[in-house]
């Protein structure tokens, strides 16, 4: 379920991504990653509804900002 659901906010993201880009003139690259990153922060706050202990830890925090740059990353270089 948790790999649907990601697989799922993947996709539109990448939606959402494709009609953004074409509204501004900024370089692709660095919107795709502002735009995983923005995502990240916007969303963090809600990983309480999942796990209350989650949400506090440092660590966690950090592994998800490198997967969100890295996804960010990664979406701009194939865009």
């Amino acid at each position: 379920l948790g790999f649907a659901v990601h697989a799922a906010n993947g996709v539109l993201f990448g939606v959402a991504f494709d009609a953004v880009r074409h509204r501004v003139d900024v370089d692709q690259r660095r919107l795709a990653l502002a735009l995983a990153l923005g995502e990240h922060l916007a969303l963090w706050p809600f990983i309480s509804l999942v796990d209350r202990d989650l949400v506090t830890s440092p660590r966690a925090f950090a592994q998800a900002t490198y997967r969100h740059a890295l996804f960010g990353f990664v979406l701009g270089r194939l865009a």
